[in-house]
């Protein structure tokens, strides 16, 4: 339990613990700035999400109970707004990181959301399945859904007292799709160069380094399979290292100068990092997390002309820009940021800017603002 300095306890909620990416980063660094408080979600499965929440207090849901849906959150949407009105965290204070769900916990204190993004498979539909709503099973069972899951989305959108946001592009969205003013405070980047780091045996031959590298969930609008398209029969080296729906499509159809990884430790991702070229991101991110990885390392990045990227990449500092996901801008993209001259010393620093001693703080001084409101 964290108690504060008045007496007053603070928990965090999050939408499910089933996976590795940025929003379970964000997560960590929450439980470090409120060391002992309880994380509150709909379902755990510590095989599938990062190690460190061994030595958390994870409170799941009664959801938690069918491995199923454990292994596997997306086969849960029929039941997870049921379930997430049943998780009732009972801080004075809960801080709730959500992209879906964990604002509609039914805590019995005040909440302050840390909102990723509205939920993307109501509010950006065809993005989120890379299609047309109704053109696959899983698009029509969503659309089915879909009408009751925004009734309930906008209810439970009005239960934080205030939104915090990682990027401007979020802000304009939950705007849009709450009517709510959020403020910014970016997340901190998860990456220390100074840590360890371990080889990986799936890339021993690649050691020397100079490979580009992307670092993805697989999804359709992470447009990954573009990347690799983009480098099909070039003479460039691509690491993806991720895991999704996807992963069975891309591994089935790689080029050899292609190679796919999942479940790296922090250990194996800083020894990836450190050995890339350039880092390529072409999807449209809520907050652009990856480049500032790869900037602490002094390792440039490629993205797409959108989105969070706008916010963390500094252009022609830290990173170049392509207007759209297209194979053949990216493959001119990448020959134009490998030969820029870039500041190894400049990629660094721009990264510190993105520090959790600065997310933490900020954190720490929002709730204190929201307790002193009666």
């Amino acid at each position: 339990m964290h108690v504060r300095d008045d007496g007053s306890t603070v928990g965090i909620a999050h939408d499910y613990l089933t996976q590795r990416g940025g929003g379970e980063r964000v997560v960590l660094a929450m439980t470090r700035a409120f060391p002992g408080a309880p994380v509150h979600t709909t379902l755990y499965e510590p095989g599938s999400t990062y190690p460190d929440f061994a030595a958390v207090d994870v409170r799941p849901s009664r959801l938690d109970a069918v491995g199923l849906l454990r292994r596997d959150h997306r086969r849960a949407l029929p039941v997870l707004a049921w379930a997430a009105e049943r998780v009732r965290p009972t801080e004075d204070v809960v801080v709730a990181s959500t992209s879906g769900w964990a604002h509609g916990f039914s805590a019995t204190g005040r909440v302050l959301a840390y909102c990723h993004a509205p939920a993307r498979w109501l509010h950006q539909s065809r993005d989120y399945l890379g299609g047309p709503l109704w053109g696959s099973p899983t698009g029509a069972a969503l659309g089915l859904l879909r009408p009751m899951l925004l009734r309930w989305d906008r209810r439970a959108a009005d239960r934080p007292e205030r939104y915090l946001c990682n990027s401007r592009v979020v802000r304009d969205r939950i705007r849009e799709a709450y009517g709510i003013d959020a403020t910014v405070l970016p997340p901190p980047h998860g990456m220390d160069p100074d840590g360890e780091q371990q080889e990986v045996d799936g890339l021993a031959d690649w050691s020397d380094g100079g490979y580009l590298l992307v670092v993805s969930r697989l999804l359709p609008y992470k447009n990954v399979d573009v990347l690799v398209e983009a480098v099909r029969g070039t003479r460039h080296r691509l690491v993806v290292i991720g895991a999704g729906p996807l992963r069975h499509t891309l591994a089935a159809h790689l080029p050899p100068n292609v190679r796919l990884l999942s479940g790296l430790t922090d250990a194996q991702m800083r020894w990836t990092y450190a050995r890339a070229a350039l880092l390529l991101a072409p999807s449209l991110e809520d907050f652009g997390l990856t480049p500032l990885e790869a900037a602490s390392f002094g390792v440039p990045s490629l993205s797409l002309r959108a989105g969070g990227y706008l916010d963390t990449i500094a252009e022609g500092v830290t990173g170049l820009h392509v207007h759209s996901p297209q194979p053949s801008l990216v493959r001119h993209g990448i020959d134009e940021a490998l030969s820029h001259p870039w500041d190894a010393t400049a990629l660094r620093e721009h990264a510190k800017g993105f520090s959790e001693a600065v997310f933490a703080a900020r954190l720490q001084a929002e709730v204190d603002a929201l307790l002193a409101v009666r």
